[in-house]
């Protein structure tokens, strides 16, 4: 009998995105290293190890605990991270932003934890999805979104912020509501990006200005569009294989120079030890680690569970999306991490436990639902 379980639990198990997600955390742990060698402003890939090590003690209690049991905690979960939030803001700055509130051995940062908040709490809300196929019944997700990507603009942090309305929408798709409704969201939110504007910091405007200031070759500039020509230039230097099999074309550290090389532009890092070939990998593990996390959400029939599994899917693949574009000049340069990869205490620990929680729903499908509870009529 109780080697029949065990069979269960381990044909349940998700393996490609547990080998996926081991091999971009040695991936990172070896571009943060190399950043170390190269820099040598400090010891990161120490530090990364003992995250690493902190974050699979999370991702196994995340997978642990049975999921449901947090359905009826996800609006408490979702308010305390609306108070951390709020309370940033009391404490004091660190490079003139309030992200970080410390706590002696590390900072944290409650923007991470708002980001599952807001997943379980969205699922939990979206269960009751009575009123959903209605444009009103749009409103309190909306608003649900609204607070939390609000408060972490203003830190500033315009990275996380962006990535709240990519996950609603496609919770709220998945939840079944009506794609023209979901069209006209978006209408009114490109509506309102003059607005956003105007609620961006200085230095924000100028990273997004400076996409559009793009230069080829050349000095680097001494402006806002200094990190944006250093991420590519770094890049580049890697060729297709890197200088792990190369060697370093340019023997002058200072054309490696690359501010916050091992957390937003930790790509770049990749690229130059490992090429093209590095970054290619990089991007294969990612799509199959969300390709896995999608067929999760589509094997189970519970809803809390397929609509928290959608929303971390969403989410991760947003964020390895933007940081990945910003790095070579698609996007404006934005502060994100590249998950599992990024050097960052908070930002690897919530992406483990983000991945326990999918892990937790692959290994507890549930069928206590009765019919399809995704289908709809009218």
């Amino acid at each position: 009998m109780e080697d029949a379980r065990n069979m269960s639990i381990a044909s349940r198990l998700p393996w490609l995105l547990l080998l996926a997600a081991a091999g971009l955390l040695c991936i990172g742990a070896n571009a943060i290293a190399r950043g170390d060698e190269l820099f040598r402003l400090g010891e990161f890939a120490p530090k990364q190890r003992t995250w690493a090590v902190v974050s699979v003690v999370g991702f196994v209690a995340a997978a642990a605990w049975p999921y449901l049991k947090l359905r009826k905690l996800a609006f408490p979960i979702y308010g305390l991270s609306l108070l951390l939030l709020v309370a940033v803001f009391f404490t004091r700055p660190k490079n003139f932003s309030y992200r970080w509130i410390p706590l002696g051995i590390m900072d944290f940062q409650p923007s991470e934890l708002a980001k599952i908040a807001f997943i379980l709490a969205l699922a939990a809300f979206l269960v009751r999805r009575h009123s959903l196929r209605r444009w009103y019944g749009l409103l309190i997700p909306f608003l649900m979104m609204a607070v939390p990507a609000a408060l972490i603009l203003k830190e500033p942090d315009l990275g996380t912020s962006l990535l709240f309305a990519p996950t609603l929408l496609a919770m709220l798709f998945a939840a079944g509501a009506r794609p023209r409704h979901l069209a006209f969201v978006v209408v009114l939110g490109t509506l309102c990006v003059p607005v956003l504007w105007t609620q961006m910091s200085a230095e924000q405007k100028s990273r997004v200005v400076a996409v559009f200031r793009q230069k080829t070759g050349g000095d680097a500039p001494d402006d806002d569009g200094y990190h944006l020509h250093q991420a590519k230039r770094v890049l580049a230097l890697g060729g297709v294989f890197g200088s792990s099999l190369s060697g370093m074309p340019v023997h002058n550290v200072r054309a490696y120079h690359l501010p916050e090389s091992r957390t937003d532009f930790v790509f770049c890092l990749v690229g130059e030890r490992w090429g093209f070939v590095g970054c290619a990998a990089v991007m294969l593990l990612l799509a199959t680690l969300i390709g896995r996390g999608l067929m999760v959400a589509g094997q189970t029939r519970e809803p809390f569970g397929r609509l928290v599994v959608v929303g971390i899917v969403t989410l991760l693949g947003t964020q390895a999306a933007i940081n990945t574009s910003m790095t070579v000049g698609l996007l404006p340069i934005t502060g994100m991490t590249l998950p599992l990869v990024s050097y960052g205490g908070s930002s690897l620990l919530t992406t483990a436990m983000s991945l326990g929680l999918i892990v937790n729903v692959a290994l507890r499908p549930s069928d206590e639902e009765e019919g399809d509870p995704f289908a709809f009529e009218g």
